[in-house]
């Protein structure tokens, strides 16, 4: 399994602009918060990117730009993708489904992170494991749905396999990005 503290970092995380309190404190409509996964990767990374390609979005505090943040863009990218998977299923666009999903858990999933190709990373929050995890998923352009793993840990090791197949080995797995800037943008829809 990978182990997040094992994670290379190249840099310092950008760590600033992250709501800590909300990473502890937020809840699912199950009541329970985000899985520990995906808490200790955006504590130990802060906002950056995964193997060249791979935004997870942290949650961000009041006063910085949330464009790319939980509340925001997450938000907004959950919403496009359940209505193209709407519209898909109302055009009986079964293909979009391949090779794992269906049509119930299309409508389900939330997103969490981002690839630069535009690739969806999410998380199957009806599905929560008894540790406590969310299954991840991806999806290529919205056009697939496949099962990367039981956790955001497995999901990384699945990840890094295959951008080592596009980039090649790279010892450090975790660039981190910029703190954004100080203002509030929340609800403009980024």
């Amino acid at each position: 399994m990978c182990e997040v503290n094992k994670l290379g970092v190249i840099g310092r995380p950008s760590l600033e602009h992250v709501d800590l309190t909300m990473l502890d404190s937020y809840s699912f409509p199950d009541g329970r918060g985000f899985p520990d996964s995906y808490r200790e990767f955006i504590r130990h990374s802060g906002w950056a990117r995964a193997y060249g390609l791979w935004l997870i979005y942290p949650p961000v505090m009041p006063g910085f730009d949330t464009c790319d943040s939980w509340q925001d863009r997450a938000q907004v990218l959950t919403g496009r993708f359940q209505d193209f998977y709407r519209e898909g299923r109302r055009l009986g666009y079964d293909f979009l489904l391949e090779p794992d999903g269906d049509w119930s858990l299309a409508l389900s999933l939330m997103v969490f992170g981002w690839s630069e190709n535009g690739d969806y990373l999410l998380w199957e929050t009806a599905s929560r494991g008894v540790d406590g995890e969310f299954p991840v998923w991806v999806s290529a352009r919205g056009q697939s749905m496949r099962r990367l793993g039981a956790c955001l840990h497995r999901a990384l090791e699945v990840l890094r396999t295959e951008s080592v197949s596009l980039f090649g080995e790279c010892a450090d797995g975790i660039e981190p990005l910029p703190t954004p800037p100080r203002f509030v943008t929340r609800g403009r829809g980024c």
